[in-house]
This record gives C-alpha cells, structure tokens and sequence, in this order.
C-alpha cells in the first residue's frame, strides 16, 4: 500500500489550501493516519491526527486553523488548512500508524508568502 499526499502549493499569508491523503490499497489493521510537516534541517512534527474511531488531535501550532477529516468510502484524508502563516511553510507528509507498521508517502510542499 502505497499513500499519496496532494494539494499542496503557493499561497499567501491569511489563504487556505486543502491536502489530501490516498492509500493505493486497503489498510488494514490501522490505529491511527497522521499529517506530520517538515522543515528542512528540523525534526518532522505530527500536526493532525485521526482515528478510526473518531479521535482527533492537533499541534498546538495549528489548532483553529487547521482540520483533519477522512473519507472512509474514498480511502482518503483530508487536512483543511486556513489562516495560513509562513510558519506553516513546510513539506507535508501522510502516514499511517498500522499493526504491521508505519506507511509514509512522499511529501507535498506548502509555501506561505508573507
């Protein structure tokens, strides 16, 4: 299984974008699917977290602004970013927290402009 990150891009301070997450496959055995973001030379931090039992947890960076959502029918998450700083800037990573293990899918970068 393989996970896909998209929607990511250019956008002013205040703007909004919307990332998604699609599984190539059936997850199987999944505890929780995560957004995590990483600047480059920094440790990637978990900003958004669900699970399959409706548990939602945010970074403290990002509560208010952002929301994580899933489509269980599409097999995809979503992460709805408004209010955008430049601190947000960052690359944009899924994963998935399974019994078998961790999937990760190649990022998607955000870039807010002040």
């Amino acid at each position: 299984v393989q996970l896909q990150a998209s929607g990511g891009g250019l956008v002013q301070a205040g703007g909004s974008l919307r990332l998604s997450c699609a599984a190539s496959g059936k997850l199987v055995g999944v505890r929780s699917m995560n957004w995590y973001r990483q600047v480059s030379g920094e440790q990637r931090e978990r900003v958004a977290q669900i699970t399959p039992g409706g548990l939602i947890n945010y970074a403290d960076s990002v509560k208010g602004r952002f929301t994580i959502s899933r489509d269980s029918a599409k097999n995809t998450i979503n992460l709805q970013m408004n209010s955008l700083k430049p601190e947000d800037t960052a690359v944009y990573y899924c994963n998935a927290v399974a019994v078998v293990g961790a999937y990760w899918g190649p990022g998607t970068l955000v870039t807010v402009s002040s």
